[in-house]
This record gives C-alpha cells, sequence and structure tokens, in this order.
C-alpha cells in the first residue's frame, strides 16, 4: 500500500521516523510521498527523500502559508523540481476555512505554482477547502493533471471535480462514524481516480482515533473502509491505487506489497 500524501518532516514524525518507517512496513505501507509545504520545508522534504529509497515528494506553498510568500519564491520551486526525488508540485491551492491569506494573494499564488507546473510538466496535488468553485475556475485556464487531496466535500463538488478528470485522495474522515456522505462519495467515485493517504500527523482514522499523531501506518485502516465501500478485496484496492499513483505521479516500476491482515 502507498501512503500518497503524508507530512514526514513534521516534527512529531520526523522525531521518531525510524519507528514511523518501521511501523509502516510492518502494516504494509512500503511506500509514502511526503508534502513540502513551503520552501524550507520543501528542502527538507527533499534530503529526506535523497536517504530513503521508498520516499518520495511534492514541494510547493501552501495557501495557508502563502501569506509569506510572493510570486517571485515560486521561481525557487523551479530549482527544486529538478530533483529527481520531487513528483509533483503542492500541496497548493485555496483555503476560505481558516483564510490565513487574503484571498486574492492566494489566487496569485495558486496561479504561479500552476503556471510553472504546466512548465516542467509536472502534476500538482491541491488543498481545497471551502473554495471549489474557485480552485476549479482556475485549473480550468491551468491544463495540469490534479489531485484533490483530503478530499471531504459534498457529492456535488465531488462530481465537478471528476468531471474535470482530476483524482480524489480519501483520508482518516471517510472512516468516521458520521460520515455516511462521504462515504457515498467513495462509492461513486470510479476507482482509477481513487487515491488513499493519511494526511499524517493529521486527521487519524478509526479505530485509531484516540491517537493524537497519525502516522503512515494508518492508511491501512482507511484503505480497509475504501475497499469495503467499493466490495473489493484489500488486495485489488492495493493493486489500483498504486497504479493510479505510478500513473498520476510517473512513479515507476512500483507494484504492490504483500499485506498484512
Amino acid at each position: 500500500m502507498i501512503d500518497s500524501h503524508c507530512h514526514l518532516t513534521d516534527p512529531r514524525l520526523a522525531s521518531q521516523l525510524p519507528q514511523v518507517l518501521q511501523r509502516a512496513a510492518e502494516a504494509g505501507v512500503h511506500r509514502m510521498i511526503t508534502i513540502g509545504t513551503g520552501l524550507e520545508d520543501a528542502r527538507a522534504a527533499i534530503e529526506l527523500c535523497k536517504k530513503l529509497d521508498n520516499v518520495r515528494c511534492a514541494v510547493g506553498i501552501h495557501p495557508n502559508y502563502s501569506a509569506e510568500a510572493e510570486v517571485f519564491h515560486v521561481e525557487q520551486l523551479r530549482e527544486l523540481q529538478s530533483d529527481s526525488t520531487v513528483l509533483a508540485i503542492g500541496e497548493m491551492g485555496l483555503d476560505y476555512h481558516y483564510d490565513r491569506a487574503p484571498r486574492d494573494h492566494q489566487r496569485r499564488i495558486f496561479e504561479a505554482q500552476l503556471h510553472l507546473a504546466a512548465q516542467v510538466k509536472k502534476p500538482v496535488i491541491i488543498h481545497c477547502r471551502e473554495a471549489v468553485d474557485d480552485t476549479l475556475a482556475i485549473l480550468r485556464n491551468a491544463q495540469v493533471p490534479a489531485l484533490f487531496h483530503c478530499f471531504t466535500g459534498t457529492a456535488d463538488e465531488a462530481a465537478r471535480i471528476l468531471d474535470a478528470a482530476h483524482l480524489l485522495g480519501f483520508t482518516g474522515p471517510v472512516t468516521y462514524k458520521k460520515n455516511d456522505d462521504l462515504r457515498t462519495v467513495v462509492k461513486n467515485t470510479p476507482l482509477d481516480r481513487v487515491l488513499v493517504e493519511t494526511d499524517a500527523p493529521y486527521l487519524t482514522p478509526e479505530p485509531v482515533r484516540k491517537i493524537k499523531t497519525n502516522e503512515p501506518a494508518f492508511v491501512m485502516h482507511t484503505a480497509r473502509v475504501v475497499a469495503e465501500i467499493k466490495g473489493i478485496s484489500l488486495e485489488d484496492l492495493d493493486r489500483a491505487t498504486t497504479a493510479n499513483v505510478s500513473r498520476f505521479f510517473h512513479w515507476p516500476d512500483i507494484k504492490p506489497a504483500p499485506l498484512q491482515e
């Protein structure tokens, strides 16, 4: 299984990284994509990946940190994109829930990163909270492959994202007891558009939700729920999501590994 979105450079995981990676391997999670959310974090993610054969990264400027960035900073991402460990640009996007940066500034930073992605021919990882209309409108002009990570929106929002040929990543909330609507979204999402992720150290899934720090090993809990919703085996979900990661991120020569039950 692949955890297609985690933050291994976060101090909560970085401080115990050998144990985190060991627990992931024991659970059957053998590959991870760690995300850099700003320039400093991006450099740390790349350095981490250089030490680990089974971890790759995406680097970008998160909308919640875009207040600290200017458009010219996006050019510094161009140099980072040349590293072989970098599979995508992101996470990037719009966050109207927290509004930690002015919305017009978020949009400028988002658009600049999309322009870079088109130039370097990389897919993008989208962070979108309460901003689906604006996000899709901006993406429509960019024409780059996009993954809406940690999708927790409505069925209508999911349909519009899928109609635009983008992918959806599902995290711990799909396991929460009161999230029947989100599980319906999973059911209606074509299998070749589904990824599973943790967003670790955030959003710990059931039945380990009391553990405050999420980690890649726990993606198996999300994967089991997604497989059940789709009416397929965990092994079949692994094969499908592994193929989706390989195709979307152009991470070659990956195949499902034996799963631990």
